[in-house]
C-alpha cells in the first residue's frame, strides 16, 4: 500500500472513532465516563414506601396569604406535608431542597409548610419571605395536629399520593434525592430508583436531625410560648449523661425509661421557670 493510501486509511479510520464516540455520548448514558446515568441520578437509589397507604379525612387549609387549599383541589397532585418551625436548625437546612424540588415539579407536586412556631403570623409570614420560599405556608391548628398525628420532633413530613393517601411519613431532615424519586414515583414519573414498599413500623425513630418538639414526662404547659422555645432548644442541644451520646430530649423519645434523661429534662425546664 503507498503512503498515500496509508493516509487516506487513517484520515477514515479517525473519521470512524470520532462517529463512534459521538453516538456513544448522544446514545449510551450509562455507558459514559463515571457509569451514572444520563440525568445523575442515582440507579442504585432505594425509597420506601407503604404497602397500605393511609387514608386521609377530608381537610381545608388557609395559607399565610389568605388562600385556601382544600383536601379535594389537591386530589391529582402528589403533597409533602412538612411540618417545621423557624428556631428548628435542620428545618431551615431542609427549606432550599424543598424550594427546588417545588420549582422542578410544579406541575406535579404541592408542597405545604405548616409551621409550629407560635409566633404572630406576620413574623413567621416575613421568615418566609425573606427566604424565598415559594410554596405555601400554614399555621399549625388542633385539627391539623388531630389529622396528622404524632409529629413528636421537627421536621416531619407527611407525602401524600394522588389519590389523597398518606404514602409515607419521615420523621427528621428529608434527603433530596429520595424525596425527588419518591415524587417522581407517586407523580407517575419514571424514576431511576427501587421503590420497595413497606409495612408501617409503628414506631418512628427520632432521627439525629430532628428538633424534638414533645419531651415525655415533662411539662412545659408552665413556660411562655417564648421560654417554650428556648426550653425545647436547650433539651435539644444538651447531651444525656447515660452514654446514648443523644440529646436529652431525644433520649426521652427514644427511651423514656432513661432514668438519667428524666431528671435532667425537669432541671433544665425547672431553670427556665423560675427565671426571672
Amino acid at each position: 500500500m503507498t503512503q498515500r493510501h496509508w493516509t487516506i486509511a487513517t484520515f477514515v479510520f479517525g473519521l470512524a472513532l470520532i462517529a463512534s464516540a459521538v453516538l456513544l455520548y448522544l446514545g449510551g448514558g450509562s455507558e459514559r465516563a463515571g457509569g451514572g446515568p444520563p440525568d445523575g441520578s442515582d440507579a442504585d437509589l432505594v425509597v420506601e414506601l407503604l404497602r397500605e397507604p393511609l387514608e386521609l379525612g377530608p381537610f381545608t387549609m388557609t395559607d399565610l396569604e389568605g388562600r385556601t387549599m382544600s383536601s379535594v383541589g389537591l386530589r391529582g397532585k402528589v403533597v409533602l406535608v412538612n411540618f417545621w418551625a423557624t428556631w428548628c436548625p435542620p428545618c431551615l437546612a431542609e427549606i432550599p431542597d424543598l424550594i427546588a424540588l417545588q420549582e422542578k415539579y410544579r406541575d406535579e407536586l404541592v408542597i405545604i409548610g405548616v409551621s409550629e412556631d407560635e409566633l404572630p403570623p406576620d413574623l413567621v409570614k416575613k421568615f418566609a419571605t425573606d427566604r424565598k420560599i415559594n410554596y405555601p405556608i400554614v399555621m399549625a391548628t388542633p385539627e391539623l395536629q388531630s389529622l396528622f398525628p404524632g409529629v413528636v420532633a421537627l421536621p416531619t413530613t407527611f407525602i401524600i399520593d394522588r389519590e389523597g393517601r398518606v404514602a409515607k411519613k419521615q420523621v427528621g431532615l428529608l434527603k433530596a434525592n429520595q424525596t425527588d424519586a419518591i415524587t417522581r414515583s407517586l407523580a407517575g414519573l419514571s424514576v431511576n430508583a427501587r421503590v420497595v414498599r413497606v409495612d408501617d413500623p409503628g414506631r418512628l425513630s427520632v432521627e439525629n436531625a430532628a428538633q424534638v418538639k414533645e419531651v415525655p414526662g415533662v411539662d412545659l404547659g408552665r413556660l411562655s410560648p417564648e421560654r417554650r422555645v428556648e426550653v425545647l432548644q436547650a433539651l435539644n442541644a444538651q447531651k444525656c449523661s447515660c452514654g446514648c451520646d443523644l440529646s436529652v430530649a431525644k433520649c426521652r423519645i427514644d427511651d423514656p425509661s432513661c432514668e438519667f434523661s428524666l431528671p435532667l429534662a425537669r432541671a433544665i425546664v425547672e431553670k427556665y421557670v423560675t427565671a426571672p
